[in-house]
């Protein structure tokens, strides 16, 4: 019977260096991931990738780190090529890559358009075809979406509208690569307390995102908090491999389909 364990796993994160993605990578290593590989986008996050591979090293399990813009197929052949040269397989990959853009349709030029379709989706589906060709039989893979997925809402059209493809491409890679034994499943967390959300907001919509969810009493910032999400990404990627082909907003009563 495959082991669905994490302990001894080596483990691809884009988009690992920082907020959910380097928290995950702390997280996976603590659990006894043998080895973390984390992706950043470019130079300014540089500093922050060398801060979580120390602390995954710290953690126990040996730390990599890969720079690269993953907005063309060939920037993700490369990283899961040198991803699992360094590591020697990829038995587990996370896709934490987004980009918010919170704009009325009439103003969104073309040019934003293509490089939220880039981000979002292009990202995502190659991201998702790589991990076909190179994660380890039994393996996990999920991605990040968002749960205005469920909303009925207006300005995040290219937001939402360029993650609601990966919800197909996640349905179809299960169907794809289960007869690997590859778990594949995207997760939609409700407004996030990171440095991507606050820009794009103005405090009105700030505080109303901070009141929306049935449990923001309860959580200390109001919105859905990074340490809530990990918990989720680490059931998915090792016991509940079963569930697969899904897409799960987890957002603390936010919204729902």
């Amino acid at each position: 019977m495959a082991d669905h364990g994490i302990k001894g796993k080596t483990v691809l994160i884009a988009g690992g260096a920082k907020n959910l993605g380097g928290l995950l990578a702390k997280d996976l290593a603590a659990q006894g991931a043998k080895a973390v590989a984390i992706h950043y986008n470019s130079a300014p996050a540089k500093a922050e990738a060398e801060k979580t591979m120390a602390a995954i090293k710290a953690a126990g399990a040996q730390a990599y780190a890969f720079q690269a813009d993953l907005t063309s197929a060939a920037a993700m052949e490369k990283l899961f090529a040198d991803a699992k040269a360094a590591m020697g397989a990829i038995d587990i990959a996370v896709n934490t890559v987004g980009k918010v853009l919170k704009k009325p349709m009439v103003e969104i030029s073309e040019a934003e358009f293509d490089e939220m379709s880039a981000v979002n989706s292009k990202t995502a589906f190659f991201f998702l075809k790589e991990a076909g060709k190179h994660v380890s039989d039994n393996g996990k893979v999920c991605t990040l979406v968002t749960s205005l997925l469920g909303a009925f809402t207006p300005f995040y059209a290219s937001y939402a509208g360029t993650k609601a493809p990966v919800e197909h491409y996640t349905r179809a890679a299960s169907k794809e690569f289960g007869a690997r034994g590859i778990s594949v499943t995207a997760i939609g967390p409700g407004p996030m307390d990171t440095s991507f959300f606050y820009p794009a907001e103005g405090a009105d919509a700030v505080a109303y995102h901070k009141s929306a969810a049935a449990l923001s009493p309860f959580s200390k910032t109001g919105l859905t908090d990074i340490e809530d999400i990990v918990p989720w990404l680490r059931f998915l990627v090792s016991d509940g491999w079963w569930m697969t082909g899904q897409t799960i907003l987890v957002n603390g009563g936010y919204t729902t389909k």
